[in-house]
């Protein structure tokens, strides 16, 4: 073996042990707010937007979604949390899914952890304003506004 092959075998493995080493890519978390009007009788929708804060910067958000099941009534509902999982604004966008119970008479208290198909997690809770009876499966979308 020639010192030229023994020189270029060198240096390859020093380039695979310092990528090997390399520490891998981490998620970060920020803040969300978001704010919506859900209305419905057996199917319902929702609608609003909201704001994520995330590395220092503020994005818009668009929130759009339907339920299917018990639904009656109407109400507004006002949440605020923690972001996680995430390593750019983009990756909050999709559909996070749940099935819930709940009643709201005038006003409630509301929690709720969700992720969508990115592996964002969100950890929410604030309030929830109105009548609203609901027994359902429900599907939230999130978008960054445009």
């Amino acid at each position: 073996m020639s010192l030229r092959s023994v020189r270029t075998l060198v240096v390859a493995l020093i380039a695979l042990l310092a990528a090997g080493l390399a520490p891998p890519a981490r998620a970060d978390s920020g803040t969300i707010h978001i704010s919506f009007l859900k209305a419905g009788w057996v199917i319902g929708g929702s609608f609003g937007s909201g704001t994520l804060t995330f590395r220092g910067r503020t994005y818009p958000l668009s929130i759009g979604g339907l339920s299917y099941g018990l639904t009656f009534g109407g109400s507004q509902t006002d949440l605020h949390g923690r972001v996680s999982n995430i390593f750019r604004p983009q990756d909050v966008e999709g559909v996070y899914g749940a099935a819930g119970a709940g009643a709201t008479v005038v006003q409630g208290a509301q929690a709720i952890v969700l992720t969508n198909q990115n592996g964002a997690l969100l950890e929410l809770s604030g309030r929830q304003t109105g009548l609203m009876v609901s027994l359902d499966l429900s599907g939230m979308a999130l978008s960054l506004a445009r």
